[in-house]
């Protein structure tokens, strides 16, 4: 499935493409042969060539989605009275909430807030703090871009995923302040954090999927981003930041890692601050003594399977609804 530039474009063969630096050059990628329209569904690669052109798209215009998350990053933090405190604000945010919220609960039950907990709060804090920003910024991406989507020829994926490739910056900063902080709550360093950069990944993959399916959602239906914002808002209590799966008990917590994010939350709080190694299944005893079985490596094969089949659905729904843009703007 090839995308056809307008005619001018196609008898120029360059196109200027508004960057942070001024005007960047997008050439066109060669004509190919004809598009079926959506009724014309014989005409449609399947799933895997598809993928294929995405990539493809994606690799010819990399230089253009450098430029559109570097000029996310400039706009982000240009006059900003924090600057760079901003990639910091969110986590802090959520870590304060979480360690209020745990000491109340603490305090009715007569236990001390041990400092794990606060850094088990401070680990989940990072990767939830980058999910709600990249979808908030990503949901509005091709609305906020019109001028771009209706004149000017490129893979429009790269506009929601520049939107999370620029809170991906926040978050590499505010994760470097964590690894300062992290000892002084007691963390030390262990075999379990070769976990990490896998459910980082797992994770960026998670909200890529999610926000190129939001964003192209929003651009047919306006009011979207206003549901995507009251799940946001409210999203945090239910997904395990604040408090661990564990405190929901047997039942509750299967019901929680239902949730795709809750088994990499979790997964990296055990990894980061109690050195647990993610293939070897977990079982804890609640105060009450019962025993809970806190962690199962299918959970983060559950969250796998979420996370690429989520990418991979959201790249091709994306691209195939790419058609129909131009007739909702």
């Amino acid at each position: 499935m090839s995308h056809r530039p307008d005619s001018a474009t196609a008898m120029t063969g360059r196109q200027s493409v508004p960057g942070p630096d001024g005007p960047l050059e997008s050439s066109t990628p060669p004509a190919g042969p004809a598009v079926a329209g959506p009724e014309g569904a014989k005409g449609r690669p399947g799933f895997a060539a598809e993928l294929r052109e995405i990539v493809q798209d994606l690799w010819h215009y990399r230089e253009l989605l450098y430029q559109l998350t570097l000029r996310d990053v400039r706009i982000r933090y240009k006059q900003a009275i924090m600057g760079f405190g901003w990639a910091l604000f969110m986590p802090s945010l959520i870590v304060l909430s979480g360690f209020l919220v745990r000491i109340v609960m603490a305090h009715l039950s007569g236990t001390t807030l041990e400092t794990s907990s606060v850094a088990g709060i401070a680990v989940k804090a990072m990767p939830w703090g980058f999910f709600v920003g990249a979808i908030g910024f990503a949901t509005g991406s091709l609305t906020g871009n019109l001028n771009l989507v209706t004149k000017i020829y490129f893979p429009r994926e790269v506009l929601p995923l520049a939107s999370v490739l620029a809170m991906g910056f926040d978050t590499l900063i505010g994760t470097a302040a964590l690894i300062a902080v992290l000892p002084l709550l007691g963390v030390t360093l262990s075999a379990a954090l070769l976990w990490v950069p896998v459910l980082a990944l797992l994770v960026f993959c998670f909200t890529a999927g999610v926000s190129l399916l939001l964003s192209c959602a929003n651009l047919f239906f306006r009011d979207v981003k206003y549901i995507v914002q009251l799940l946001l808002t409210f999203g945090i209590f239910f997904t395990p930041v604040f408090f661990d799966a564990v405190m929901f008990g047997p039942t509750g917590l299967h019901i929680v890692m239902l949730n795709p994010l809750a088994p990499l939350l979790e997964g990296l709080r055990l990894s980061v601050v109690q050195g647990h190694h993610l293939l070897v299944p977990l079982i804890e005893t609640t105060s009450s003594g019962q025993q809970v079985l806190v962690w199962s490596p299918w959970y983060l094969g559950y969250s796998a399977v979420w996370a690429v089949l989520g990418l991979l659905g959201g790249a091709v729904l994306f691209h195939r609804a790419e058609f129909l843009f131009a007739e909702y703007v």
